[in-house]
């Protein structure tokens, strides 16, 4: 027996160390037979890139752990390609498809329609043929001035002519006496509830004679009835005087009919226009007829709200470039002290515009009403303060309608001198020149037009005769630079006839009754009978 030489040797008689263990199959054979047969012209016959290639793919396809490098390959790949590209071709600006109606082009609009607009020579008679569903009126106004209650008689209480604020934007110090006719106002209502202009100076002594010492009830806006009996009469026995300020909207519109009446009674029969101002609005009431003899005295009144506060409060852009934007950051520091500029506020002019939150130019104006069928004939009555940049931005309305009338055209400056500084009474007189126009048209909204809707339906047999248009349509409309003329015009016609038939709506529950006085203000005619005798709503 011999030992086992445990140390490696190099002759051939020496016995081989044990086997090792066996390797993966893959790597059995030479690589010359591994690829012989794969290869019809053998791997040597292949360029350089394609046997990498070709290796490469063969151990994925053998190996399936290699697979868990595929995305370090791909990655080092990408980083490589990236490599290899030259960063000039990459656009300077990435283009954002804009929502249709975000952008203002109504000036190039109207550059394109405007030979169009002056060769339609279609239009009929629109101021005669405007309204058609004015003519099948049916209501008329029947307020029983014995009506009960409102708030003040359903607490048996009295009434203290009101004050104003004096708001920090309009900046106007008119008591009530300055703008309605306070004794009219009185005998109105002596029969429903009592009215004085101050407060007795017995229960003036119980607060020393301070107003602010008197409790101020802030009541939630739209409040129920029962809240004021539940709630704002036992503080009144207790207190004898209270205050409720503010009182704009304090008390719900779906309220008992008795409510309803006097609410009725005091908008539109009790209030009325100080003899001042009456006068000098129904004096350019007839101006503005005189001016519109062409159209047996009928005229458009616009209320356009393109004065700076309103154009800076909306947050909208124009066309101004540079000088409209500081403009406006000054209007909102002015007025509003901060409010646009705090941290995490964002101003989105595109979103407003497309939400037809925009005030309406003047421009806009002319080009809806020329849609609509108004030719340069049209007389038209401009209520509005003072334009921003009126210089430039009425220039197009007066090529359409250069019959457009303001107030200052329509009177001297002597006989507005009264009024001059006061924006109540100057918005007193264009109320007045408005409510008595054929069409009213509103742009904006507020309580303007607000309590001229209800007005004008409680003057002519329940319409409003009034324009009102969709400004989300108009966005569209105006920002489309492939729309012809014929398009528009009939875009617009649509929109006239939409604010046709709208005209004519009842109050819905929760409706203000300031805008719909129809059926708690007026009543029904009865057409089968030729007396045209009433029935009660």
């Amino acid at each position: 027996m011999h030992a086992k030489n445990r140390l490696p040797s190099s002759g051939h008689n020496t016995p081989s160390p044990p086997a090792s263990p066996l390797r993966s199959p893959r790597f059995r054979h030479s690589r010359a037979g591994k690829y012989a047969g794969r290869f019809p012209f053998g791997v040597s016959n292949r360029s350089v890139a394609q046997r990498v290639a070709w290796i490469v793919l063969s151990v994925l396809l053998r190996r399936q752990g290699v697979f868990l490098f595929a995305p370090l390959l791909y990655i080092s790949g990408m980083l490589f390609y990236i490599g290899t590209v030259s960063f000039d071709v990459v656009p300077d600006v990435i283009k954002v498809r804009r929502a249709p109606g975000s952008v203002y082009q109504s000036l190039e609009l109207y550059a394109k329609l405007r030979h169009e607009m002056e060769a339609d020579n279609s239009t009929s008679d629109a101021m005669s043929a405007v309204w058609k569903r004015a003519k099948i009126g049916d209501w008329r106004p029947c307020i029983n001035k014995f009506s009960g209650v409102a708030v003040a008689g359903y607490l048996n209480a009295t009434v203290v002519i009101p004050n104003f604020h004096f708001h920090s934007i309009w900046r106007d110090p008119s008591k009530f006496s300055d703008i309605y006719d306070e004794e009219f106002f009185v005998k109105s209502l002596e029969n429903d509830v009592r009215v004085v202009d101050s407060v007795p100076g017995y229960l003036m002594e119980r607060f020393d004679h301070n107003l602010t010492n008197v409790f101020n009830f802030r009541i939630k806006a739209y409040s129920p009835i029962q809240y004021y009996k539940d709630t704002v009469l036992p503080r009144l026995l207790e207190e004898k005087f209270i205050r409720i300020s503010p009182f704009a909207n304090r008390l719900s519109f779906d309220a008992p009919a008795d409510v309803q009446r006097l609410r009725c009674l005091a908008n539109y029969e009790a209030l009325r226009f100080s003899k001042p101002l009456l006068t000098m609005g129904e004096t350019l009431v007839s101006r503005m007829k005189e001016r519109s003899a062409n159209n047996a005295g009928k005229y458009i009144s616009v209320h356009l709200r393109f004065e700076e506060d309103m154009v800076a409060f909306s947050c909208c852009v124009y066309d101004g470039g540079a000088r409209e934007r500081e403009d406006m950051e000054a209007a909102r520091e002015r007025g509003w002290k901060g409010k646009f500029t705090k941290p995490g506020r964002v101003l989105q002019p595109g979103a407003n515009r497309v939400n037809g939150k925009c005030p309406l130019t003047p421009l806009e104006v002319g080009l809806m009403l020329r849609g609509m069928g108004f030719d340069k004939s049209t007389s038209i009555f401009l209520a509005s303060g003072r334009i921003y940049d009126s210089e430039r931005h009425m220039v197009p309305l007066l090529e359409m309608f250069p019959l457009l009338q303001t107030k200052e055209m329509l009177a001297s400056a002597e006989e507005l001198a009264p009024f001059k500084n006061y924006s109540s009474r100057m918005a007193a007189i264009d109320y007045t020149v408005c409510l008595h126009s054929e069409v009213f048209v509103t742009t904006q909204g507020g309580n303007f037009p607000h309590f001229l809707l209800g007005h004008r339906r409680y003057m002519f047999n329940g319409h409003s005769k009034t324009i009102k248009p969709d400004k989300r349509k108009l966005a569209v409309y105006f920002d489309n630079p492939k729309i012809g003329w014929k398009t528009f015009k009939r875009h617009m016609l649509s929109m006239r006839a939409h604010s046709d038939a709208k005209g004519t709506e009842l109050k819905r529950p929760n409706d203000s009754i300031y805008s719909f006085p129809c059926p708690n203000c007026m009543c029904h005619t009865n057409k089968t009978d030729d007396s045209r005798t009433t029935s009660t709503p």
